[in-house]
């Protein structure tokens, strides 16, 4: 009887040491988009607070390989807070805890989308981006994505 509530003791002490829920991004679309695997369950997630430069655009794949390289094989928590209007999740993402617009931001790989936020710190995270040159920012005339849309629709 000791040996199985020690064993008992062990398994819940185990348990409750791993996350609540895993979830996994299988598959990242552009540097603001990714698809969330969250238990079989699939999702489309657009990133909050950051417009990235779409993939058939001037440096949309480095910006896709940057969320890439600092997302892959990472822990992943997701925070929804809404629904677009092309009925993917709206929501903020973190990889192994660090905020992922951020990264993105003050790594010059997508623009701060103040036409849908409002965070200083993030739009601050642009600046010095751009002030440092870095990412896009290295490009003298870079074209936000907004307008890239704008000219070359579906």
């Amino acid at each position: 009887m000791k040996r199985f509530l020690s064993a008992l003791a062990t398994a819940w002490l185990l348990a409750c040491s791993l996350p609540a829920f895993a979830l996994e991004i299988s598959y990242f679309y552009d540097g603001d988009t990714v698809k969330i695997d969250d238990h079989g369950k699939n999702y489309k997630l657009r990133i909050t607070d950051i417009d990235a430069p779409e993939r058939n655009q001037a440096y949309g794949l480095k910006s896709r390989r940057a969320l890439i390289n600092f997302c892959k094989n990472a822990s992943v928590q997701v925070q929804l807070l809404g629904t677009d209007k092309y009925g993917r999740k709206l929501g903020k993402l973190e990889c192994n805890s660090q905020d992922v617009s951020f990264y993105m931001l003050e790594n010059g790989d997508a623009w701060f989308y103040e036409q849908y936020s409002s965070d200083s710190a993030l739009e601050l995270a642009e600046l010095e981006a751009r002030n440092h040159k870095r990412g896009l920012w290295q490009s003298q005339h870079p074209t936000p994505p907004w307008v890239w849309r704008k000219n070359h629709p579906h």
